[in-house]
Order: C-alpha cells, then sequence, then structure tokens
C-alpha cells in the first residue's frame, strides 16, 4: 500500500503500527508538505456494527467533536473522511518512542519518571473529560514520549462522547478498549464515565512501577475477570522503595467502584504534585541523555540541546575503496534526491536526504571538505525553510565556527541563528547575537542592518526595555529614510513600527 494516495492528498509511506480496527502510517501530505500519520479503519470491522455509510457518518462527527480539545498533550487531528470505502484519521506524526518501548528500554522504571509520566497525562485527561469525553483506550502504546520528555496520547478519535445528542461509533453493545487496562465498568459492558480513564491511569502506574500490569492472564477473558473480582497487589510488596503515598494512591485508582477512586484528573494531580522533581537547571544534557519524562518539570520550557548527527560506525571487510566508491555514490544520490524534492516543493522530505547526505559526507571527507561545507548550507537553509530551528542552529553554529574571518556569507549565517534563537525563545542569546553581528556590519549592508535592528527593536521591547527599544526605532526610521526616501513601503512600515 505504500505509495498509495489517500484522498487525493496524503501519499502513505510507512506501516508503523496495526491494531483490531485497522492501520496506521507514516504519510507526506502534499499540500502542506508536511509528515503526518494517517489511520486507516478497516472497513470490515466498521461493517460488523452496522450498515457501513452509516458507521462512516458517525466516525466522521465524531472525529470533528474530539479534535476540538484542544490541549498540547493530545495529538492534533487534522484530517477525517473516507476514501473509497476506507475511513482515514490523518493525525499529527509526533517523533518518540511510545511508553511501552519506554519502559522496555528502562526497566526498572524510575518511580520519580511514572510520577511525571501520570502528572503530565492528568492535565490531557482533564481537558477531554471537560468536553465531556472519554479516551476508553488508555495504555502505552497510545502514549508517546518525546525526546524532550512531554508526553502525547494519541488515538481520542475512538473516544466516547458523553453527549445525549451524539450517536457513538460503537454501536454493537462491545466494549472498546483494551483488556489489560480496561475498568470494571467497562469490563461488564456498563456505563463508562472519566473513572474508566483513572482506572487506566492506574494500571499504567502500576506497570510502570512494578514491570507488569496489575491483573496479568493467559486470555483477555482471565484479565477481564481479575479486573472484576481480584484486588491488585500493593506495589510496596514488589518495588519497596516506591513512595508511599504514590502506592496508596494507586490503589485508589484502581477501586472497583468508580466512586472509590478519585474524583477527577485534578484530584489524582494534586496528588502527585509533591512528588514531583523540583526545577533543576544545572543538571547536564546532551547527545545520547535518555527520554526523561521529569524534564518539563526539571528545566520548563527550556529548549532541547539537539544531538547533532554521527555517521554510523562502518563494519565488514569490504575493500576501503568500494566503500568510498559506495559512500560517494550515496552523496550524489542525495543531492539529486534532495534537489527533486526541493523543486517540488516538498522542504519536509528533503530535510532527511539532505542530512543522511551531509553525515556520509562527513564521514568519506572530514567535517572540513568543501563538498560537506556546500551540503551543510542547503541542509541549514532546508531545516530554517521547514522551522526546524533548534536543528537549524546547531548546522549555523558549525557553519560560524568554520567560516573564514572575511566569509561574505557570515552574516546571514550569524542573522539566521539569531532568528532560530529568538523562535526558540532565547531572547537574550538572540539580542546579543543581534548586537554582535552590527558591531561586525558597521557600514556594510545597510538594508541587512537595518533588518537586523528592527529585529533588535523588537527584543529590547520583549525584554523589557521600551526606552531601547523606542530609541531604536527612530534609528531605524532615520536609516530607512535615508536610504531608501520618505515615501518607501519600507520606510512606511519602520514608521508603522515606530
Amino acid at each position: 500500500m505504500t505509495g498509495r494516495l489517500v484522498a487525493g492528498r496524503y501519499e502513505l509511506a510507512t506501516l508503523i503500527g496495526r491494531g483490531g480496527m485497522g492501520q496506521v502510517w507514516t504519510a507526506h501530505d502534499r499540500n502542506l508538505d508536511r509528515q503526518v500519520a494517517v489511520k486507516l479503519l478497516r472497513p470490515d470491522r466498521a461493517a460488523e456494527a452496522a450498515e457501513f455509510h452509516e458507521v462512516r457518518r458517525r466516525f466522521v462527527r465524531e472525529c470533528r467533536v474530539t479534535a476540538q480539545v484542544d490541549h498540547p498533550g493530545l495529538v492534533t487531528v487534522h484530517d477525517a473522511g473516507s476514501d473509497g470505502e476506507d475511513l482515514y484519521l490523518v493525525m499529527q506524526y509526533v517523533r518518540g518512542a511510545d511508553l511501552a518501548d519506554h519502559l522496555a528500554e528502562h526497566d526498572p522504571y524510575p518511580w520519580p519518571w511514572a510520577v511525571a509520566v501520570a502528572a503530565q497525562l492528568c492535565p490531557v485527561l482533564a481537558a477531554v473529560h471537560a468536553m465531556p469525553a472519554v479516551h476508553r483506550d488508555l495504555k502505552p502504546r497510545n502514549l508517546m514520549v518525546r525526546p524532550d520528555g512531554t508526553l502525547v496520547v494519541l488515538d481520542l478519535g475512538v473516544a466516547a462522547v458523553l453527549d445525549a445528542d451524539t450517536t457513538r461509533l460503537t454501536l454493537t453493545g462491545s466494549p472498546i478498549g483494551s483488556p489489560a487496562y480496561m475498568a470494571p465498568e467497562q469490563a461488564v459492558g456498563g456505563e463508562v464515565g472519566p473513572g474508566a480513564d483513572l482506572y487506566a491511569l492506574g494500571v499504567i502506574l502500576h506497570e510502570l512501577l512494578s514491570g507488569n500490569v496489575p491483573f496479568p492472564a493467559a486470555t483477555p477473558l482471565g484479565m477481564l475477570h481479575r479486573h472484576v473480582y481480584e484486588p491488585p497487589v500493593p506495589l510496596r510488596q514488589v518495588r519497596p522503595e516506591v513512595p508511599e503515598p504514590l502506592e496508596q494512591l494507586v490503589l485508589r485508582l484502581l477501586a472497583k467502584d468508580p466512586g472509590d477512586r478519585p474524583a477527577d484528573a485534578a484530584e489524582v494531580h494534586r496528588a502527585l504534585v509533591p512528588l514531583l522533581p523540583a526545577p533543576d537547571g544545572k543538571r547536564a544534557e546532551g547527545p545520547g541523555a535518555p527520554m526523561d519524562p521529569t524534564r518539563p518539570f526539571r528545566r520548563p520550557y527550556a529548549p532541547w540541546q539537539l544531538e547533532r548527527p554521527r555517521p554510523a560506525v562502518r563494519q565488514g571487510t569490504a575493500d576501503r575503496a568500494e566503500v568510498a566508491a559506495a559512500d560517494r555514490a550515496e552523496v550524489a544520490a542525495a543531492v539529486r534526491e534532495a534537489k527533486e524534492l526541493l523543486d517540488q516543493g516538498r522542504i519536509t522530505q528533503a530535510v532527511p536526504v539532505l542530512g543522511r547526505g551531509l553525515a556520509v559526507a562527513a564521514e568519506l571527507h572530514g567535517s572540513g571538505a568543501p563538498v560537506v561545507h556546500m551540503l551543510r548550507k542547503q541542509y541549514a537553509a532546508t531545516l530554517l525553510e521547514d522551522r526546524q530551528f533548534g536543528a537549524a542552529l546547531a548546522q549555523l553554529r558549525l557553519l560560524i565556527e568554520q567560516a573564514a574571518p572575511g566569509d561574505p556569507q557570515l552574516p546571514r549565517w550569524r542573522g539566521e541563528a539569531g532568528l532560530c534563537l529568538e523562535e526558540l525563545g532565547e531572547r537574550a542569546q538572540a539580542l546579543a547575537e543581534y548586537q554582535y553581528l552590527l558591531a561586525q556590519l558597521a557600514d556594510r549592508d545597510q538594508g541587512f542592518a537595518l533588518e537586523v535592528r528592527g529585529r533588535v527593536a523588537g527584543l529590547l521591547h520583549a525584554t523589557g526595555d521600551p526606552a531601547g527599544a523606542r530609541a531604536m526605532r527612530h534609528r531605524v526610521l532615520a536609516d530607512t529614510e535615508r536610504l531608501y526616501g520618505p515615501h518607501h513601503p519600507v520606510t512606511a512600515q519602520a514608521r508603522q513600527a515606530l
């Protein structure tokens, strides 16, 4: 199915997930030149519930409702509809690892990480429940840990909408969800409310802290029976270092009666706050750092220190000349492919192609070689155009470090580095970069200098120096009138800014 065009717009690329209701693919959005995730629902499964056209209508309506939930911890729904007999849901593509893989890579899972995961999930659940809706399938495979440690909840498109006027997609009476994470009331087909999501959160916490779900069984039916009838084992019996308040919270979340669980996600969050790490900006970070879910609490809003591409280690006994020839061919192919993509305006797809070509070229020729320099310039420019400011900044820093003192492109690279810092929220660093650049420009490239001064004025105002911003705006206006004349559109813009 690779290469299939869904809805005349989404070009399927790689199958990344498969479940009972369908498949999830990475895809390229041709209209907006971006990578997305496309979920295709199997029409044969939908047809079991009712006539397909009726299921399709309800599916699209439910997606529209749930797409209104606005929270940074919830995957963004871009589009939904039908393509032939397939239902499709287009979502934001989230980079990172799902929580199940993250747990497998870090077993035993540090208990502060588990607390941080749950604390990030609580605001998302509060936003979903305020809709009002219920996720109903909260589990580690539906939770993504980003490289910066933030969590994103997936698959809200099959949530139950708690609205009497909205017909639910599930018409058979069969409970939707995963048996290992299913609340007792959900397991017996009863009424499902926000408490079912809180129960699933308790199961996830138990699994993170103990290494296993609280009610494992050989069959789904066995799991459901244990959810309904058996009490969970207290966590400190299997992991003594877990704080007692955390153990008690998990036991409350796993209560059989929804009325015995915390009242809402906000109450769960309040119980977790004392267990969260305090802010700590001094903790070292760098290449190879693990995806740490406590990072958003230790370093709130801090930009991630991106890892520079490192060439893969080559192994084997192939002749060095043959390997070098293959490398050169790979670089040339990457350059050709990237050029074709850029000519077509497919910037997002060109970025990884250029990145691979740059890494191979640097390994083959060394980081200071002219061909590497050329590729790095193109890679930085493409990253910048794709608004990947952190990655672009890393490449621009290397270009600046390796540039000769009189390189005519050096001022532009410094200006672009300042722009990246500005977009990443590092206003003080961006201001310092621009001011250093202005000192270097002196009387050269007056049009570019005016542009930089305008950005300095904006940053001065944003950082609490309105008098300095006003003085800089006056200077920009005077220089613009002298350079372009009093009636030029650029002069009018400078006057309006002042």
